[in-house]
């Protein structure tokens, strides 16, 4: 009999580093609600452990995240059949939703994308907060090549963020792909290696963030997303001073001094 593969590999590649791997590697990571629901099951149960400090997004085999899967998506939880606008709308929300739980994850997340992002996988992406890309990543904001708007899956929001509206727009209006290289170079992702060294980029960046304050590291993650959505820079500052001063009050600042002073490394708990 033969064994089934899991939709999502699950492994702990270092201290306190966690990566999730999307494994549909026949039909580049296409995403189901099979797929869908495993990766909102674990980033749930990985927000509640602690002692996990970063995460890593990926890929198997040769792809990234090719998108919705085309055969078909399957059904969301909860859905039966009875109403046919719900259903659709529950499938959306399914998905768009896990966007939005890679923002709300209390753990930094880089996405390694060894291989196509394109649609839902292009969204996804954008969700972490550091992309590295392999030099055969090829990343496509495609909804609008199948009939469907582009404006979908947070990417309205996050592209113009990331690389600028002008960009935005015309890679969104034009469907077209761009290459690792270009992705580099208007800003889309931090770094683009050989395709064998990528989980090393990833994981070196991981551990890297690891080893700093969970609590510094935690907060910051929280406010970079929220000053994006706040509308003054005497706001955001506001919003700054009361971030810190809850810093303050942890074991984190008096034990990064004692290491100073003492010439060693830091050692933070969480």
């Amino acid at each position: 009999m033969t064994a089934v593969m899991p939709v999502l590999l699950v492994d702990d590649p270092a201290p306190h580093v966690r990566r999730l791997a999307m494994n549909r590697p026949d039909q580049l990571n296409a995403m189901t609600a099979e797929l869908c629901e495993a990766l909102h099951q674990e980033l749930a149960r990985t927000a509640a452990e602690r002692e996990i400090r970063a995460v890593i997004l990926t890929g198997a085999g040769r792809g990234f995240c090719a998108g919705v899967d085309l055969r078909g998506y399957g059904t969301a939880p909860g859905n039966d059949g009875s109403d046919l606008p719900r259903d659709r709308l529950a499938n959306q929300e399914h998905m768009s939703r896990l966007v939005l739980a890679l923002r709300s994850l209390p753990q930094p997340v880089i996405a390694a994308v060894n291989g196509p992002a394109a649609g839902l996988g292009l969204a996804l992406a954008l969700g972490c907060d550091i992309r590295y890309a392999a030099a055969e990543a090829v990343f496509r904001a495609a909804f609008i090549n199948i009939g469907l708007s582009n404006c979908d899956m947070g990417t309205s929001w996050l592209l113009p963020r990331l690389i600028g509206a002008s960009r935005s727009h015309e890679l969104m209006l034009t469907g077209r792909r761009l290459d690792a290289q270009e992705a580099l170079r208007i800003g889309l992702v931090a770094d683009v290696v050989a395709a064998d060294a990528l989980l090393e980029r990833s994981l070196a960046a991981a551990v890297q963030i690891a080893s700093l304050a969970p609590w510094g590291v935690r907060l910051t993650k929280q406010g970079m997303w929220s000053a994006l959505e706040i509308g003054s820079e005497q706001a955001a500052v506001e919003y700054e001073d009361r971030q810190q001063i809850m810093a303050t009050f942890g074991r984190a600042v008096p034990e990064a001094i004692d290491a100073f002073l003492q010439k060693r490394p830091a050692e933070f708990a969480d």
